[in-house]
């Protein structure tokens, strides 16, 4: 019962601490007359991805790596099967290629980078340090690549239009950022504490709960701006939202949890689940530039890989590399 309220307690830390730190960021950042395109790719792009990093860091440091990368690249593949399916599956999502076509190589050479990396057996500092610098880089030249297109609406507009209700006064947005950061550095600890737990008495190992059930947790809050988004008929906004969160996740959370903490690369992983990441990611921009979109066949098709994926977790790649 301890360990289901740590991760019951967790999840629901991350996952309200993450939405009001977005929407107090958000509404601090109008106040001071941050473009809402700016305002999209960073602040909405980085604090949804806040539970990732904080549970990563706290597994890294904790001795648990492999809590810290199922984390990340469980993450990476629950966004892509789970909450686009979802989002799809409620509201088919079009869009036009040509609008994705550099976020999408960048998503794809990310993955492809830290794979390279990974197949070593572990994510030195310096690596980290390289994987943290290339997004930096990428944000300079797509936050200018924006700015250069004019009055144009881009999809970090469209995000930041889903925080569109927050805090009504900077005193109130500073409490919010304040309190939700707190709210995530406690329930990142609940849920490691948690998974920890559960991992012990399911037999598996900490890859397995990473890329299973911690995955999910922090992946709470993009599923919810999609849903939401998707209910609202903006489905296209749950797409930008993956692409962000998986270059984040990869060259941001990674970067810097390998930065802090040399990663070990665990067995299943590099085996594995590495190679369903680059799978369903390839698959994933092979649909949305050749197809223009995700229909609700897809989206099915997506829920059920994400279900035999996570079965298998348990039934099948455990067994053979736990």
């Amino acid at each position: 019962m301890i360990t289901i309220a740590q991760l019951v307690g967790g999840f629901i830390l991350l996952l309200f601490g993450a939405e009001y730190l977005v929407r107090g960021a958000v509404s601090l950042a109008r106040r001071l007359k941050v473009s809402p395109m700016l305002i999209g790719m960073t602040i909405v792009a980085y604090g949804t991805t806040a539970p990732e990093l904080v549970v990563s860091l706290e597994a890294a440091l904790g001795g648990r790596p492999g809590i810290a990368v199922g984390n990340v690249i469980g993450s990476n593949i629950a966004n892509i099967l789970l909450i686009l399916g979802a989002s799809a599956a409620i509201s088919p999502i079009v869009i036009k290629p040509g609008a994705i076509y550099r976020d999408s190589a960048v998503m794809l050479g990310s993955a492809l980078l830290f794979a390279a990396l990974a197949l070593s057996g572990t994510i030195a500092r310096w690596q980290g340090v390289l994987m943290f610098a290339a997004l930096v880089v990428f944000s300079i030249y797509a936050y200018l690549s924006e700015s250069r297109r004019g009055p144009a609406h881009s999809s970090a507009d469209d995000l930041a239009e889903e925080f569109t209700e927050g805090p009504k006064s900077a005193w109130l947005a500073l409490l919010a950022i304040v309190g939700s950061v707190a709210a995530v550095l406690i329930g990142a600890r609940l849920l490691v504490k948690g998974a920890v737990t559960t991992a012990q008495y399911l037999g598996v190992g900490d890859e397995v709960i990473g890329l299973t059930v911690v995955a999910v947790g922090t992946s709470l809050p993009e599923l919810a701006t999609a849903v939401v988004a998707a209910f609202r008929r903006h489905s296209a906004v749950a797409v930008g939202n993956v692409i962000g969160a998986n270059i984040y996740n990869l060259l941001a959370i990674m970067g810097l949890v390998a930065a802090v903490k040399p990663i070990p690369m665990p067995p299943q992983i590099l085996v594995f689940d590495l190679w369903f990441m680059l799978v369903v990611t390839i698959a994933l921009l092979a649909i949305l530039i050749f197809r223009g979109g995700l229909s609700r066949g897809f989206a099915i098709a997506f829920l059920v890989a994400f279900c035999a994926y996570t079965t298998l977790q348990y039934v099948g790649v455990a067994k053979v590399f736990g």
